[in-house]
């Protein structure tokens, strides 16, 4: 009766068993893992052992040289109640509003006329994107010195004019608006360059029915190019999101890692920077990393959110 029943078993001349077939298959794509395994060996190095180490650094005080002490949770208790975190948070989001919102509409604006039947657009294309691969820091620097107090340009154009100088850099707004315009600089043309890959996109039957049918070029906008360069737009404003709050080079040059006057400058990262590097408090710092890390998840999220609701009410219409 065994045998019977193990007679379908028995493996036929000239066929391989199921494990004999996986062993064949996974020396046939041997020399492909091989292709990749370079990949995830940096990603394991360079992004999960860091990550991983991070976590474990934020239950301990080490300041990079003596032993570590284990304190558990002390650093997230007081990273709740830091009144200069809290501070870095709300300096964050208000440069990230001040240069945001007139960063997209500008490549916005760049990108309708990028698209249009200009001259020399491809030259155009690349100078308003060079800013985007200039150095930031050497960048900074040249921003400092237009917005001087004492020596800027920008001061000296106002002064030309009849208006007092302004301490953009000793002043908490004035701190805050050079920052702006200095990430509204060098971001601007990297929107409008993928705010023109989805002008592009749109069909141009959609925008001929639209002018047939009686739309001025406004209208035409508003209610055709706009809603379908929605997921375009939602790419921009949540990666200008991640970006906003992770602003650092930009503060540190201009104003300094204590944030300058009234810390006006502190943002998130640079306020990581001063406690892991300068006070070489390198588990708080890894707790304040942790901190940054749900913020900027929780703000990407309302942004995603924000902007799908008003294509959720026109799905539902």
């Amino acid at each position: 009766m065994s045998l019977v029943g193990n007679v379908g078993t028995l493996d036929t001349p000239g066929t391989a068993s199921p494990v004999q077939a996986g062993r064949r298959a996974r020396w046939r794509y041997l020399p492909y893992y091989l292709a990749i395994a370079p990949f995830f060996v940096v990603f394991a190095v360079f992004w999960c052992y860091p990550l991983l180490y991070s976590l474990f650094l934020s239950f301990h005080r080490w300041d990079g040289i003596g032993p570590m002490h284990f304190v558990g949770l002390a650093n997230f208790r007081f990273l709740v109640t830091d009144q200069a975190f809290w501070l870095s948070i709300l300096n964050t989001m208000v440069i990230w509003v001040m240069s945001v919102i007139p960063m997209t509409i500008l490549a916005l604006l760049i990108a309708l006329g990028l698209n249009s039947t200009i001259r020399f657009t491809g030259f155009y294309r690349i100078a308003y994107f060079v800013p985007n691969v200039t150095s930031v820091v050497a960048m900074s620097l040249v921003f400092s010195s237009i917005f001087s107090e004492q020596f800027g340009i920008l001061n000296w154009v106002l002064g030309a004019v009849g208006v007092d100088p302004v301490p953009w850099l000793t002043n908490p707004w004035g701190i805050r608006t050079a920052i702006s315009v200095l990430i509204i600089w060098r971001w601007v043309g990297y929107n409008a360059i993928i705010f023109l890959a989805g002008l592009q996109a749109i069909p141009g039957e959609v925008l001929e029915a639209a002018r047939v049918d009686g739309a001025s070029p406004v209208q035409a906008f508003f209610r055709v190019t706009l809603p379908l360069l929605r997921p375009v737009l939602l790419f921009s404003v949540l990666m200008s999101a991640i970006g906003g709050m992770q602003i650092f080079a930009e503060s540190q040059v201009l104003v300094g890692n204590r944030g300058g006057p009234g810390q006006a400058g502190l943002t998130m990262v640079l306020y990581f920077y001063d406690q892991a590097f300068y006070y070489n408090d390198f588990g708080y710092g890894a707790a304040i990393s942790w901190g940054i890390f749900l913020v900027v998840v929780i703000f990407a999220g309302i942004n995603w959110r924000l902007i799908q609701r008003p294509a959720r009410r026109e799905g539902a219409r």
